[in-house]
């Protein structure tokens, strides 16, 4: 059985830099085979002339990365990839996707889930997305901006230089307010260091909440955003059949709030850690290490949603405890 191929989605605003990044990433001496599939309506194609305008054009450039270009949906360039992998034609151990400016970028990540052939094949990684510091003011009141923010499980922020100490700290802690798992980096004219995009383990099963949830506290201040983070914690041991009653029915009427969400919990009488993951409606969970002796129990789950009924999840999560 072959391994996964893990793939990074890259997202972003217009004009934040996504394909400078990408040409850094294609052009720079890594010694990675990397495969891109980037779609036509990205701000400038990294090589248009050379693709012409097949639905799906693909070329080997010269330090062994793979570029391709679409013009149809992901699932069918997905099993090109794999058809042309299999048959000895490219070579390519990672695969980086980038989605478009306004799109969002549920529908390619739940590709990953929906399809068992391309789950065997390919691995989720993570969701990068690139904040343009100059403008994110702006763009920040269009819906599908703060949501390409939810979604992530990396922030880059671009063009810091552009604004003073000041507005770059206002914008990192609404950044927070929105999404409070995905960690701030800054990326500087398309060059960062590749650890930062690459084996991110965003939607790993395991009990890592997230990079920058203990690290950043929030201000308290009212979010003027439709997104935001909402964190449940309890020190209480839950029940297990009360716990998935409360899921299930917080999936079923909130579901397509839920952009991401992920707990790491003490179940009564366990001694292993319960973790669980999802995007929207879908979700998976598994028994994770035992605590370790003299550590605190304590339940942590992490929701980034749109509009969610705060203080109605919060009361239906109190009565989750194992009484």
């Amino acid at each position: 059985m072959s391994v996964p191929i893990p793939v990074t989605v890259l997202s972003g605003f217009l004009g934040a830099g996504k394909t400078t990044l990408l040409r850094h990433l294609l052009k720079a001496e890594h010694g990675l085979k990397i495969a891109v599939i980037e779609n036509e309506f990205s701000d400038a194609g990294i090589d248009t002339q050379l693709l012409g305008a097949e639905p799906v054009q693909v070329m080997t450039l010269s330090n062994g990365c793979v570029c391709c270009t679409i013009h149809t949906d992901l699932s069918k360039a997905l099993y090109l990839l794999l058809e042309r992998l299999d048959s000895g034609e490219i070579a390519f151990d990672r695969l980086v996707i980038e989605c478009t400016g306004l799109a969002d970028p549920a529908p390619v990540a739940q590709t990953f889930f929906i399809d068992e052939e391309l789950r065997e094949r390919y691995l989720l990684d993570g969701i990068i997305t690139l904040v343009d510091a100059a403008h994110a003011e702006h763009h920040l009141t269009q819906a599908i901006a703060q949501a390409q923010i939810g979604f992530a499980d990396r922030l880059l922020v671009s063009k810091r230089d552009l604004v003073d100490e000041a507005t770059f700290i206002a914008l990192s802690e609404r950044l927070s307010r929105i999404n409070r798992r995905a960690p701030i980096r800054i990326v500087e004219h398309g060059t960062i260091d590749l650890a930062e995009l690459l084996d991110v383990r965003g939607f790993n099963l395991n009990a890592d909440l997230g990079g920058g949830l203990s690290l950043r506290p929030v201000g308290k201040g009212a979010s003027i955003d439709r997104i935001s983070s909402l964190v449940l914690r309890t020190a209480e041991p839950l029940d297990i059949d009360k716990l998935s009653a409360f899921m299930n029915a917080l999936l079923e009427e909130h579901g397509k709030q839920l952009l991401r969400y992920k707990g790491v919990l003490n179940i009564a009488g366990e001694p292993r850690r319960l973790v669980f993951q999802g995007v929207l409606k879908l979700y998976g969970f598994d028994w994770d290490s035992e605590w370790e002796e003299g550590a605190t129990r304590e339940s942590v789950i992490v929701f980034i949603a749109d509009d969610l009924p705060e203080e109605k999840i919060r009361a239906g999560f109190a009565k989750v405890a194992a009484a």
